[in-house]
């Protein structure tokens, strides 16, 4: 899958945008990770909306995304140094930092915690999105553009397609007036570059549990610590919940299962003469007959995050009773990767045995 260069969507497209939602509206719109839905991050009743869209539980967090620049201690507090050098090393960028959030931010967008989630992406269509909006002092609360638990969308057409949304035919354009109650604008801006949402770390904790990674994702463990000095910890009990983070998350309609190369190819046949329709994700298994649904993703991890959610969405559109990917290698640099499938296929333990048995 070859990465496309991302658009800037042009500056009519993004003051009507920055408009809707100073007017409480959604928001869709590309982040170099995936595409948000966007808020006003400091209007509750907006905020809502994006909960009521997404059919998203309501003590799920949200990130808050900020312009370049912007005044991190408006957002948050007890800000400490650890902060302040991993936005100068990663922002704009796909990290995303858990502090203490500020009195005066609704606690919607934290599902009520006294922590708030805050980043600032790198994507040029975000970037302009957000320095337009209130000049760019306001924040945009924005999960991914999808409906909650589903894969993330990396492309304006993975959320129309999540929504319901169709393409108008008066000639308008991406960023104007599509169909939909709650959302009514997609940015355009290409194919989203990372692939796999931000990584999340907790700082909220230093004095007692020190750095925590939440959430892992394009920007490794050892990157932070060659910033602050220390390797983020794993999730404890007591850590702040964050986006993204359940045990069932990022998962198409079509079961999901991985397995070993070794393994592969004996279940694919047992399943296929048992008359299962498979569709294969893979890396390095030689490719199979043409009559076969599968997708080839890079062997390197960030080719391969670039392109899993996209292939997630089209094996899920194969008419297949089940996808089987085959397991990516181990190691940090693939970390992000593993943690996202691991939370698609959650909850598919039994389901090639229960094909099998049909």
């Amino acid at each position: 899958m070859k990465q496309q260069a991302a658009t800037v969507a042009d500056h009519s497209a993004i003051a009507a945008a920055a408009a809707i939602l100073e007017e409480g509206g959604l928001v869709a719109f590309p982040t170099e990770t995936v595409y948000g839905l966007g808020a006003d991050a400091e209007n509750p009743a907006a905020v809502a909306r994006i909960y009521q869209a997404k059919g998203r539980p309501n003590d799920h967090p949200v990130i808050v995304h900020v312009a370049p620049g912007a005044a991190l201690d408006y957002w948050v507090t007890d800000i400490p140094p650890e902060a302040r050098q991993l936005v100068a090393a990663f922002w704009p960028g796909p990290l995303t930092l858990i502090l203490k959030r500020a009195s005066h931010i609704p606690d919607a967008v934290s599902g009520g915690q006294d922590t708030v989630g805050i980043r600032c992406p790198s994507h040029p269509v975000a970037i302009a999105l957000l320095s337009a909006f209130k000049g760019g002092k306001g924040g945009v609360a924005a999960p991914s553009a999808n409906k909650f638990g589903n894969v993330s969308p990396t492309t304006a057409q993975h959320v129309r397609d999540e929504f319901g949304l169709d393409e108008r035919d008066d000639g308008a354009t991406d960023g104007e007036a599509c169909s939909g109650a709650l959302l009514t604008t997609v940015l355009e801006g290409g194919a989203s570059q990372v692939g796999i949402e931000s990584t999340i770390v907790d700082l909220s904790r230093l004095a007692t549990h020190g750095p925590v990674l939440l959430r892992p994702g394009h920007i490794s463990a050892q990157q932070i610590a060659d910033v602050i000095g220390a390797l983020p910890a794993a999730p404890d009990q007591a850590a702040p919940r964050a986006s993204g983070t359940l045990e069932s998350h990022y998962a198409p309609r079509t079961p999901v299962t991985m397995l070993a190369q070794a393994e592969l190819t004996a279940a694919l046949a047992q399943l296929q003469a048992r008359g299962v329709k498979v569709a294969l994700i893979s890396h390095a298994l030689p490719a199979l007959p043409k009559q076969q649904p599968q997708c080839m993703l890079p062997a390197d991890p960030a080719g391969y995050a670039y392109g899993l959610y996209a292939a997630l969405r089209d094996m899920d559109q194969t008419g297949s009773d089940l996808i089987l990917v085959e397991t990516p290698p181990q190691g940090a640099q693939w970390l992000g990767v593993n943690d996202r499938l691991r939370r698609s296929v959650f909850g598919s333990a039994g389901v090639i045995a229960s094909l099998l048995t049909k």
